[in-house]
């Protein structure tokens, strides 16, 4: 049952993060409820050693929204049920990369079914060496699947991860999917297996970044840029990203939804990058179209192997001598999608 494999992964990736950061801080889990049906747990570490502020958050939440909010969010029936994990970590370190992922699955009261999902590097300053690694790994676990998920859903995060107020993306992309519909788009089996690779490649990848990066100095000018590319980050998820939409329209927990927002910003009036200056040159890596595999490989190199299994065909790009992968929580055999309100069904004991 997907709810539960979402349940058991927010526990595993949590557990993970905690690890990577070092603090012995702890993700505080807090339950709430949502109005019509279902509820979540919200995860959120906070004054780690490397995570200055960090979210987990677990959904499972039904019922029926109105005629105007499924019109603006595309939706085919009024009635839905929705479970998913959504992840955002702000370091302090303007070093270490802000890092989003999530993974969503929906059914809806006309029979329709769908995962979603996607995963992004928002860094301070961009390292384009370890972009290019970090694109190096997804392209790798879509490889797994589909030859051309990567080409089309880095094209789609280039798409969905941009603010067209700043003509600017929100950092190096990564991947983004919506609505890979069970049997049109492949079987539910197939569908769920490459959402669960995309939470695991994104732990692989980000706690590596975070222990690579985290040792580097930064000084006080360095944070204060930080402050104001959070500030961008802020503006993204508050104007154009569709899950904070989505969840304010179907009555979500308000805290839960803002824990994505970074704990500290600034916004100065028509402040531009000195020229030629580390921050215009970071800017200048953040426009739509980069393709990232062709970066011309660096001496410097994050050591992780791909996971166990993987076909590496460009297993040359990777570096010798690495980590084990991360023991994977064993996940619940995947069963298809039955009637309308399954999923509420098996939560309520029918």
């Amino acid at each position: 049952m997907v709810e539960q494999w979402m349940r058991q992964f927010q526990d595993w990736l949590c557990h993970r993060l905690e690890t990577a950061d070092g603090s012995g801080h702890r993700f505080v889990p807090e339950d709430w409820t949502h109005a019509e049906g279902g509820g979540g747990i919200t995860r959120v570490l906070q004054h780690g050693d490397i995570l200055e502020k960090g979210g987990v958050a677990f959904s499972a939440v039904w019922g029926e929204m109105s005629e105007a909010a499924a019109r603006q969010l595309l939706m085919p029936d009024r009635r839905y049920f929705a479970t998913g994990v959504r992840v955002v970590q702000h370091p302090r370190s303007p070093r270490v990369p802000i890092s989003h992922m999530n993974v969503r699955y929906f059914e809806v009261g006309n029979g329709e079914a769908w995962f979603g999902g996607g995963l992004d590097l928002t860094p301070i300053y961009v390292d384009a060496q370890q972009a290019r690694w970090f694109h190096e790994q997804i392209w790798e676990v879509c490889q797994r699947h589909q030859p051309d998920y990567y080409p089309r859903f880095k094209a789609w995060a280039d798409e969905y991860f941009y603010l067209p107020h700043r003509q600017e993306t929100r950092g190096v992309g990564g991947l983004f999917f919506d609505r890979l519909t069970v049997s049109r788009d492949g079987l539910f089996e197939e569908l769920f297996a490459f959402v669960q690779d995309v939470g695991e490649v994104y732990d692989r990848t980000y706690s590596a970044i975070m222990r690579q990066n985290a040792p580097l100095p930064y000084t006080e000018r360095e944070q204060q840029w930080q402050r104001v590319r959070r500030g961008r980050y802020a503006e993204f998820n508050l104007a154009i990203d569709r899950g904070t939409r989505f969840g304010l329209e179907t009555g979500g927990c308000t805290e839960s939804i803002l824990m994505s927002l970074p704990p500290q910003v600034d916004w100065h009036y028509n402040l531009t990058p000195a020229p030629a200056s580390p921050e215009a040159a970071s800017q200048q890596w953040l426009r739509q179209g980069i393709d990232w595999l062709a970066v011309p490989a660096g001496q410097r190199r994050l050591r992780l192997a791909p996971p166990s299994g993987a076909r590496a065909t460009r297993q040359q790009t990777f570096a010798p001598g690495a980590e084990p992968a991360p023991p994977w929580p064993p996940s619940p055999r995947p069963t298809p999608p039955k009637p309308w309100m399954t999923q509420k069904s098996v939560a309520d004991g029918r």
